[in-house]
């Protein structure tokens, strides 16, 4: 069955800012027309200057922006300008630059699938289709994301296009945990639960104390970015928390669904039995990394990829086995769950879409000097080839390695915007990839060979209007069930008493109309 990202509750606020576009509905607001947009040579029209809005996952001032910038016009001789907002406030600033109006749109945006879909919806995004299918990526041969882009599709058509893939998260063992407790691998549910049963009542620490531990941590039981942040995965397993599609194709609420019913009794009973930190319900990610850190827990389910790697060396810094097992996913969770990617995405008010798609969003993957410079920074700010030591770590002259972070002092860099194990194009020359730490490499490919891609729900009006409510009710009742002990058929009652059903099928309604209309277009 098919999984589909839900839409948060700050997604309700991007919606309803985009309502205030003043008439911008899907053929209210077009890029201007009568601009000469090629030469006489038939080559597109370079702007003098493209505006750029995008969140801390660019480089930041603090970061080395400014060389950044230098480079990228550099190479494209087009000045850039970044409006970039605090990374925490980003989606305020853009539900407030969209309702100001067109005139202060920026030319390019870098955009979650949810406010996507929304600002898609809503008239606001430059319909891209044509130019990607003709574009010089597409006929490159090079793209190996073509089901990530076309996951971006909305109505068949393409609004916005990602670099990267979505990545999502797997689950971490301490390989020492393990060993500690004469434990293999847990391949199914049973199995699992054994291994939890051990890191909580043994000394899987080995400091010759028993029960002075807990199996697992987590940041919430329902997880603000669900399904691919579900930071529990082998106790929802297959069940799923908000809005996807039955086998014909109908919206459902998996809320409502007994399966998730059910797994709300897996949860709870392994939080009755301690297996799960008390203070999971409060707790922020960085609260749940400190604590895997300090070896209060040994299971710990986050991103794959790079923070395998940030997870083994805190460890190792913290004077503790850094060997970490990623999962593959046990028998009954089948699947982890691989995120919707951010997509970069051309606003209806930019004087020159095909050039900004061609020299800004196309020009990213190149698989030459701009790739490299989206994917690691600047040579001499970033990264360097010199022989030198950095962080404590020694290299020879002509041997890539990131240099120390401005931001964070005493790591390297080790990626920019674009991740190099979630390219989605071939890139036969990447001058960094020896640098990418084998534990990453290896959880992203655990990862990718065990995940399936989550859908994009489309917005409409009651999506925006009830489900930021919905879902922090929906939170409320698995906590009720988890923490406060509540049968489950009791907080359900709530659930509906407390409107939760009536937004719930109003939701699924206005998902299953606009489902007929787009398949009558």
């Amino acid at each position: 069955m098919n999984k589909r990202v839900r839409c948060t509750a700050a997604f309700a606020a991007a919606v309803m800012a985009a309502s205030l576009l003043g008439g911008c509905g899907q053929n209210g607001v077009t890029a201007p027309e009568n601009v000469e947009k090629y030469t006489a040579d038939g080559e597109l029209i370079k702007p003098e200057k493209i505006t750029v809005m995008a969140d801390g996952t660019v480089f930041t001032k603090r970061n080395g922006r400014d060389a950044f910038e230098a480079r990228w016009e550099e190479l494209t001789g087009i000045d850039i300008e970044f409006i970039q907002p605090d990374h925490s406030a980003y989606y305020d600033v853009v539900g407030q630059t969209f309702a100001s109006g067109v005139k202060n749109w920026p030319d390019v945006i870098l955009l979650s699938s949810t406010y996507y879909s929304g600002y898609a919806e809503e008239g606001a995004l430059w319909d891209l289709t044509e130019t990607y299918e003709n574009s010089d990526l597409k006929k490159s041969g090079r793209l190996t994301g073509e089901d990530v882009i076309d996951g971006m599709r909305i109505g068949g058509r393409l609004y916005g296009l990602p670099v990267n893939r979505g990545g999502g998260c797997i689950t971490y063992v301490k390989k020492k945990w393990l060993d500690n407790c004469n434990l293999e691998v847990p391949t199914n549910y049973d199995e699992y639960m054994n291994m939890l049963k051990a890191f909580t009542e043994g000394d899987p620490d080995g400091n010759g104390v028993n029960g002075d531990t807990y199996a697992l941590s987590a940041a919430g039981f329902m997880g603000e970015e669900s399904p691919y942040t579900n930071y529990l995965p082998e106790f929802y397993q297959e069940s799923y928390p908000s809005f996807t599609k039955d086998e014909n194709g109908m919206w459902y609420d998996g809320f409502m669904e007994q399966d998730f019913k059910d797994s709300l009794l897996r949860v709870r009973d392994a939080y009755v039995n301690g297996y799960v930190d008390k203070e999971t319900l409060t707790n922020g990610t960085s609260d749940v990394r400190n604590k895997f850190y300090e070896d209060r827990c040994g299971v710990f389910t986050y991103w794959s990829g790079t923070w395998a790697e940030n997870l083994r060396s805190n460890l190792a810094k913290n004077g503790l086995d850094d060997e970490l097992v990623p999962l593959p996913p046990i028998k009954e969770l089948g699947n982890y769950i691989e995120r919707t990617p951010a997509v970069w995405c051309i606003t209806n008010s930019c004087k020159y879409p095909e050039a900004v798609y061609k020299y800004f969003i196309e020009s990213m993957m190149d698989g030459g000097d701009m790739q490299t410079l989206w994917t690691y920074g600047v040579e001499g700010v970033h990264w360097s080839v010199q022989a030198e030591t950095v962080c404590g770590n020694t290299y020879e002259e002509g041997q890539f390695h990131g240099l120390e972070s401005m931001d964070k002092p005493g790591t390297q860099y080790t990626k920019g915007h674009m991740d190099p194990i979630l390219s989605i194009v071939e890139w036969e020359n990447d001058p960094g990839i020896d640098f990418v730490a084998p534990a990453a490499k290896n959880s992203q490919e655990i990862f990718e060979e065990h995940c399936k891609q989550s859908l994009m729900v489309p917005s409409t009006t009651e999506m925006a209007t009830y489900n930021g409510d919905l879902t922090t009710l929906k939170r409320s009742i698995v906590a009720d069930v988890v923490v406060q002990g509540m049968p489950v058929e009791e907080a359900y009652q709530r659930f509906e008493k407390e409107h939760g059903v009536k937004w719930s099928n109003m939701i699924v309604d206005s998902l299953n109309r606009l489902a007929e209309t787009e398949s009558s277009r």
